[in-house]
């Protein structure tokens, strides 16, 4: 009995003090969500629209006056990574011009966009910009993801991601880069896979969906911008659009037509998987690479030439893997920025193919 009047004592004290007790001020730092943003605002710089716009016409990549542009260029690695290890800068990306590109590609990983957060992240993509605009080159954003997007599946934590993560990327972009000229295409997903089932199902009719949203989404604030739609088989396969093209216009489509996707003979095998379908639409291999000893004079039926040959045959733009000394097939043997032998080629390739 005593408990209980004590107890009740005690909280009826309790009560009072509350009641009399002052407001706590709010700090300053007092996180205000009302007033909460999207991530910066939209980039702005005098040199957004210095380069000519981009767009599609029937199956080209075409300027202003309609004449087409057949892209040459290179994949660098993740801007956190380079960031990290001290080599985002100019400098880089005028190596990448050294190369012959007119094209560079930058894969944003999701588990980087998460770490560094959105806000910091576009810091990285607006210096890109700056930089790039500067050198007359064109920039390919990629979301860097590998696997499943509709069941959210993915082949390592690196490319963990949700479908709204990634629709609102999109949208973070579209919102921020409307207006800029200098990033010309926008590819949705780097390389959808099921990889052979361990990473569950999805259809190409899912797949096909997917990306529509994703385009529906991004035009909403910007129709300048040509998404790109990879294939599956890790970006490979196009041969559904014989019977099912994306419901959209003014788009592109991606292939990463790797050696060992096919054996020889290759050409009839690409003809068949994604070479047919440059006939109907624009069609860019965003990623391709090889390994070969530095010094190496290729022939004329070695890879390298072969697909270098088909893609251009086709009128399809192409992007070499990797300009990094971590990540192969390598472009880079150091951070001296002396060439592997696949760099060699590819350097010797754009500059040749560029000449012609």
């Amino acid at each position: 009995m005593k408990k209980t009047v004590f107890t009740i004592l005690g909280t009826a004290l309790l009560c009072l003090q509350h009641a009399n007790a002052q407001p706590t001020a709010r700090t300053n730092d007092y996180h205000r969500w009302w007033q909460d943003r999207p991530f910066g605002p939209p980039f702005t710089s005098s040199q957004t629209n210095q380069l000519p716009l981009i767009r599609v016409q029937g199956n080209k990549f075409v300027d202003p006056d309609g004449k087409a542009v057949l892209f040459r260029g290179l994949s660098i690695s993740d801007p956190d990574k380079l960031e990290h290890q001290g080599h985002w800068n100019k400098n880089h990306f005028e190596k990448v011009k050294e190369m012959g590109a007119t094209l560079v590609r930058i894969p944003v990983h999701p588990a980087a966009w998460r770490e560094r957060t959105p806000r910091e992240y576009l810091k990285l993509l607006d210096q890109a910009v700056d930089w790039c605009t500067e050198l007359n080159l064109r920039i390919i954003i990629d979301w860097h993801s590998i696997g499943n997007l509709q069941m959210e599946l993915f082949q390592d934590p690196m490319y963990d991601t949700t479908q709204p993560e990634t629709f609102e990327f999109w949208r973070t972009m579209a919102q921020h880069f409307k207006g800029t000229h200098t990033i010309a295409f926008y590819e949705l997903f780097n390389e959808p896979t099921l990889y052979r089932g361990q990473l569950g199902s999805m259809s190409w009719s899912e797949w096909k969906k997917l990306n529509e949203d994703m385009i529906r989404l991004i035009r909403a604030f910007d129709t300048e911008k040509i998404p790109l739609v990879a294939g599956l088989d890790w970006a490979y396969d196009l041969t559904p659009l014989n019977l099912e093209p994306l419901e959209a216009e003014g788009i592109g489509y991606v292939t990463h037509p790797y050696a060992n996707k096919r054996s020889k003979p290759w050409e009839p095998k690409w003809e068949e998987d994604f070479g047919f379908a440059a006939g109907r639409y624009p069609v860019i291999a965003t990623e391709f690479g090889f390994t070969v000893p530095k010094g190496t004079a290729l022939k004329d039926d070695d890879y390298g030439n072969l697909i270098i040959n088909y893609l251009e045959g086709k009128g399809i733009s192409w992007m070499a893997w990797c300009f990094d000394p971590e990540w192969g097939p390598s472009l880079l043997a150091s951070w001296d920025y002396d060439l592997t032998g696949s760099g060699e080629f590819f350097k010797q390739a754009m500059h040749r193919k560029a000449g012609n």
